[in-house]
């Protein structure tokens, strides 16, 4: 009799736990840390795209003669440095590795704008179809890094004030979940602003 209510007790006690766990958002911690992972492997992949239509622009371009070789030179450099870094889903917990990646994305995106800029004083680039495609590529990739970095950054707010809402960050504190890195102000504006130039211009 007294072996019976020990193995109640105790099946009660894990009873219990496994209530107060799934009560003080233990499972929400889980299902948003893995969301988090799958966004930013989202603005990864679409960051890549951006990154592997880097080449062919840049081909192309270097058919038109006299093209500032500067302006080419900057594109091909930062494209480098940005896929030098890898960035993987459990960086999201690094803030110096996602400050980095911001950067180096940001010099991307930089480099892109001032070639489609310098691109508009070469009218047979402007005409080569080939190039025509390339842009409209470049923008539908821009467009979809915006469309991810804000899912990531919506699914990060949401991972972050779990974390540091009472009393689900009493959870937070006895499992290690600490806020997770988000993009920084000044550099999502740098990075999210695409070639600003119109390509109905003649």
């Amino acid at each position: 009799m007294h072996k019976s209510v020990i193995r109640l007790l105790h099946w009660v006690s894990v009873m219990l736990l496994i209530t107060s766990l799934a009560g003080c958002g233990y499972n929400d911690f889980q299902r948003l840390d893995e969301a988090s992972k799958s966004a930013w492997s989202e603005v990864l992949n679409q960051y890549q795209r951006r990154a592997d239509l880097i080449p062919n622009i840049v081909a192309t371009v270097k058919g038109e003669a006299n093209f500032e070789q500067e302006t080419l030179t900057r594109v091909i450099e930062a494209r480098s440095k940005a896929t030098s870094i890898q960035m993987t889903p459990e960086m999201v917990n690094d803030p110096a590795a996602m400050q980095k990646f911001q950067a180096a994305q940001g010099e991307v995106s930089s480099a892109l704008s001032r070639l489609m800029v310098v691109v508009e004083q070469y009218p047979n680039l402007k005409a080569n179809q080939g190039f025509s495609d390339l842009r409209v590529q470049l923008e539908g990739t821009e467009n979809r890094i915006t469309v991810a970095r804000n899912r990531y950054i919506q699914t990060i707010q949401e991972y972050n004030v779990l974390a540091r809402s009472f009393p689900t960050n009493l959870t937070a504190m006895v499992f290690s979940y600490a806020p997770k890195a988000n993009f920084q102000v000044e550099n999502e504006a740098a990075i999210s602003a695409p070639p600003t130039v119109d390509f109905n211009k003649p």
